[in-house]
């Protein structure tokens, strides 16, 4: 546990040191739903019926932008195999790791994302079950981009390979997310997609450390 600890800590302490993938995930995150009226009008009617939809998409294009950087640093100057030689077993050193992400990307997109909810003229119905959609669903996001990033780990032309593996994984995190805030604004509850979204993140708990780890060797040897 102390090393699991100590691993969080360092990687999380180099992010925000740096402030690089916590400025960089949130001003895309930001940008792109600022965007979106001025493409699709700004007519009330019309961003509440798609502002849920445009602020999970948002979130999940903001989320990939760092995920690249997940093993690569370590990768490249031999931390990673340093981590695989250790007694910290490699699954809970990528769950560290996924923990850390999390921790300086998605939670500051879920935060942020109030906010521009009344950008887009949400529901203020919708507003709390979107803050909880995206607190409940980003950790999946940061576990199943860990399994993508692990597979494509020294290939030539990494961010091309990370993205066609790493976006159809996320459509089941989308369609819920989503769909949690419409049932809200409609008045249908969303307690029951949220209740999945939830298993999906607890899924991903289960399985994406194992199959991160799994790659992350193949890769080192």
């Amino acid at each position: 546990m102390a090393a699991f600890l100590g691993l969080f800590r360092r990687d999380l302490s180099l992010a925000l040191r740096q402030g690089g993938d916590t400025g960089l995930v949130v001003g895309f995150f930001v940008l792109a739903v600022v965007l979106f009226p001025f493409g699709v009008g700004p007519e009330p009617e019309v961003l509440q019926r798609v502002g849920a939809g445009i602020i999970w998409v948002a979130a999940l294009l903001a989320a990939l932008l760092s995920l690249d950087r997940l093993f690569e640093a370590d990768y490249q100057d031999g931390e990673l195999d340093l981590l695989a030689l250790s007694n910290l077993p490699l699954e809970l050193a990528v769950l560290a790791k996924c923990a850390a992400h999390w921790v300086a990307t998605g939670l500051p997109l879920a935060l942020t994302s109030p906010f521009l909810a009344l950008l887009v003229d949400l529901d203020p119905r919708s507003i709390a079950t979107l803050f909880a959609s995206l607190l409940i669903g980003t950790p999946a996001l940061s576990l199943i981009g860990s399994v993508a990033a692990a597979l494509s780990l020294g290939a030539r032309r990494q961010g091309v390979v990370l993205s066609l593996l790493v976006l159809p994984l996320y459509i089941p995190p989308l369609i819920f997310g989503a769909g949690a805030v419409e049932a809200s604004a409609v008045g249908n509850g969303a307690r029951a997609y949220l209740l999945i979204l939830s298993a999906i993140t607890l899924a991903s708990l289960a399985f994406c450390p194992w199959a991160s780890a799994a790659a992350l060797r193949q890769a080192l040897e």
